[in-house]
């Protein structure tokens, strides 16, 4: 008798969880819709587009142009400087950055000296680096403090005198982004101040001359492509034969922003030693040949 209304009871129950059911659905729709709408209010509409600070953000690839070497700024010891003291005998990896940034500038450079310590050649023997700021409030004073802090980083100290880190009056540093094609724009920090900036990632490496060579795009550097593409700007004077089969072996591609192989030249440097293999195999066999029948004159 009890199993009978207990029986009864489920299925009473039962017959009310439809209901339930939709009463439970009810009420989460009518509470997606409470909070959808103070999402609207609060939120407003969703953009899939950039601000449009950011459309002035880019670096535009000017491969060949000559940077101003006559453009003044200061050293990290406050000493007047042209930019043109850094060229005539050495490639240049030039880096646009402003040295309080907090966040990519950091890693930027970072990842240049990680690079570097991967590449044998030696800043200010082979090669300078030039990091330009451009905030022009911005101190020999704090140039000073950050080349300490990377020059540590990188571990050589003894290579001091190939890091230079300049700042400048708003001239001088427009007329360096605009030879390279770096674009940058002013924006407010936490605080509401002005006192940031919105910019791209790039290093640049330029020629003895003071020419756009290469550019890279990021904040990792591969240090074989830094290596190839400091050897090309040298036009040859630093590196050893095989950096300079490389060179020929594989060129820069402004798309990729690296090295890429060029099979031709590949297949040509291939039929190369294929010709002096067999000529130096068939010059020793000729001189055997000749060495026997001297030996052996009558057969």
């Amino acid at each position: 008798m009890r199993g009978t209304r207990t029986r009864r009871s489920w299925r009473s129950a039962a017959a009310y969880w439809p209901l339930a059911l939709a009463l439970v659905c009810l009420a989460a729709t009518v509470s997606r819709a409470q909070v959808s709408s103070y999402g609207d209010k609060q939120m407003g509409q969703v953009s899939d587009q950039a601000p449009p600070v950011l459309e002035k953000v880019k670096v535009t690839q000017r491969l060949n142009a000559e940077v101003p070497l006559d453009a003044e700024f200061r050293d990290e010891s406050g000493k007047t400087v042209r930019l043109g003291d850094y060229f005539g005998k050495k490639p240049v990896v030039l880096s646009l950055v402003y040295f309080q940034c907090k966040m990519v500038c950091p890693e930027e450079i970072n990842g240049l000296v990680s690079a570097l310590e991967m590449v044998k050649f030696v800043p200010g023997r082979d090669f300078d680096v030039v990091l330009v700021s451009f905030d022009p409030t911005e101190t020999p004073e704090v140039a000073a403090r950050e080349k300490a802090v990377y020059l540590k980083r990188y571990g050589h100290p003894e290579t001091g005198n190939g890091w230079h880190f300049l700042t400048g009056h708003q001239p001088a540093i427009n007329a360096v982004a605009s030879a390279v094609g770096f674009q940058y724009a002013r924006v407010p920090g936490p605080d509401g101040r002005m006192d940031q900036f919105a910019h791209a990632s790039a290093i640049e490496i330029l020629t003895r001359e003071g020419k756009v060579a290469q550019y890279y795009l990021g904040v990792e550097y591969p240090p074989n492509d830094l290596r190839l593409g400091l050897v090309e700007a040298s036009a040859g004077k630093i590196g050893s034969p095989v950096d300079a089969i490389l060179t020929y072996c594989y060129r820069y591609d402004p798309q990729l922003n690296r090295h890429s192989m060029v099979v031709a030249r590949v297949v040509q440097l291939g039929c190369l030693v294929t010709v002096f293999g067999l000529g130096g195999f068939m010059t020793v066999m000729f001189r055997r040949d000749l060495a026997r029948d001297r030996k052996y004159p009558n057969g």
